[in-house]
Parts: structure tokens; sequence; C-alpha cells
């Protein structure tokens, strides 16, 4: 089961949301733009309220690209508060956070700033969408999630594709995304392109990673052939029992549902209807994405 959820996630990770061109030739299973290079610069905001606390904000995140996506590099610094009152006391929690995640061709680097390292992992969802026109696939998930496409926008005087996810519009200049905004339990997060720039020469110093010690971190499929795994007894199996408990979690009404989570979990006791609500909503729109498929 775990697997499966796994590879799912990690699938809508990496697909891109573009629309079909061939100008130039190229393996199709790196392809995950639709421009063959790119510079985009980011700013991100954070706000809402969860379970009695206040959440903020802001980030800044740059993204380089070439090979049509199939060398990347992404570096994001982002600063969040969450103020929590209890009885009367007012406390402040700050957390920050500085990442890089760099993709080489099927082959994913993540730093560790914490622990001095970088992990190096083979990216199995390239050989999974092998033949895949990824393109659709990327639209299939996003309409199963609830998204639709809305029609198209100017932005940043790129022509855009406009998709309606949960209330929130998400703007993609072929497959890249240059405007998304996501609420998810009463926390919103806005993230917008300050500047693009496509087709231009990126420097091979912007793809350079810090003098960290590299780790080879095996994958969740433990060095299996993805083949072998799908097609074992033991994930048939757990997809079978996944499904029929999905199945079973479709039907629960909301209050069902309600009274269940709470039993079993203490923070949900703590949640509001509407932050309930919004968790069951995307509960069920999980479930059909995954018993569709």
């Amino acid at each position: 089961m775990k697997k499966y959820i796994s590879l799912l996630f990690v699938i809508l990770m990496f697909i891109s949301c573009g629309k079909s061109e061939s100008e130039k030739p190229v393996d199709s299973k790196y392809k995950r733009y639709n421009v063959e290079s790119g510079i985009v610069k980011y700013k991100t905001k954070i706000s809402g309220k969860v379970m009695g606390s206040t959440v903020s904000g802001k980030g800044e995140s740059t993204l380089y690209f070439k090979d049509w996506g199939a060398k990347e590099l992404k570096e994001e610094e982002l600063v969040q508060t969450t103020k929590i009152s209890i009885l009367g006391q007012n406390k402040e929690d700050v957390t920050k956070d500085h990442s890089i995640t760099k993709i080489d061709n099927g082959i994913v680097y993540t730093v560790d700033f914490n622990n001095k390292k970088i992990n190096k992992m083979q990216n199995m969802s390239m050989d999974f969408l092998k033949d895949t026109d990824v393109n659709k696939m990327g639209m299939k998930m996003l309409e199963s999630m609830g998204g639709k496409k809305i029609g198209n926008e100017k932005y940043k005087a790129y022509d855009c594709e406009v998709w309606d996810l949960n209330g929130g519009k998400q703007y993609f200049y072929k497959g890249i995304p240059l405007r998304t905004e996501i609420s998810i339990m009463g926390i919103t997060t806005v993230t917008e392109a300050t500047s693009a720039k496509f087709d231009v020469k990126v420097p091979d110093d912007k793809f350079k990673l810090p003098d960290f010690e590299v780790v080879e971190v095996e994958n969740m499929m433990n060095g299996e052939n993805m083949n072998d795994v799908v097609n074992s007894k033991e994930f048939q199996e757990d997809v079978k029992e996944a499904r029929k408990n999905m199945k079973k979690m479709e039907k629960l009404s909301f209050k069902e549902w309600k009274k269940m989570v709470q039993q079993n979990d203490p923070e949900m006791k703590n949640m509001s209807d509407k932050e309930l609500r919004e968790s069951y909503d995307m509960m069920q729109k999980m479930s059909k994405m995954i018993l569709n498929d």
C-alpha cells in the first residue's frame, strides 16, 4: 500500500501540464516542459488559520532548467510564523527553511542544509512514465483532483492555460507553473512568478550544488525493477486492499467520516467543521482519482 500511494505522489510531482509539441526530438520520458530552457523567479505568501493557530509566511525561489526540463534546479528560502493563543497566553514559533532540489536526467538531488549532505536518488517515475503521454496524464491527474481548465489568460506577457483547482487558479505556460494558489485546511499558499525568461542560455554554474557529501538513497522500490514491483503478487494484493478500503471511505457521509477520524485522532477534535470539510473533500477526490485510474 505504501509503495502504491508513494508512487502516485512521485508521479504527481514530476508530470507537466503543457500542450504536446515536437519542435525538436527529445526522449519523452525526460521531457517535462514544452519549452527548451528558462529562468523563473518566484515569491510565495502563506496565510490562514488552522486549529486555533494563525499562520503566515513568505519566501523567494528561483527555477533554472534546460533540455526541456531534463536538467533542472530549484532553490527556495521560506520563513513561516505560527501564532498560538492558549489560555490567554500567546506563543509564536518561527521556522526557516532553505531547500535546493536538482533533477538531472532521471537523478534527483535534494540538499540537506541542516546535516550538510546531499541525498541522491533515481527518479523512478521516469521509468514508470516511459512511452506515456506525460502532458495528457498531467491533465488527467488535475481533472481527477477536481481541476478544470477554465481558459487562457496572459500572465507576465505569456499565454497561460488557466486551471481551477479547489477554487484556486493555476497558471501554466507550456507546463511551467507561473502562478499557483493552493488552499488546504484553512491555509492558503500563493506562489507567483516575479520574472520569467524562456529559451535563454542558462549557465552551467546555475546547476552547481553545495560542496556537501553526496549520499546514495535507495528509492522506495528498494532497487527492484519497476515492472517487477507493479506485477508482483504482493503489490497487486496491496492495490486490491487499498481500493477496497477507499471504496468504504468513499461511501461515508461527512458526518460518519467526522465521527470516525475524531475518535482515532485527538488533533481532529480541535479542527473546525470548515477545516474538516476541506479534509473530507480532499480525501474523496483522491479516492476517486485512484479508483478511476
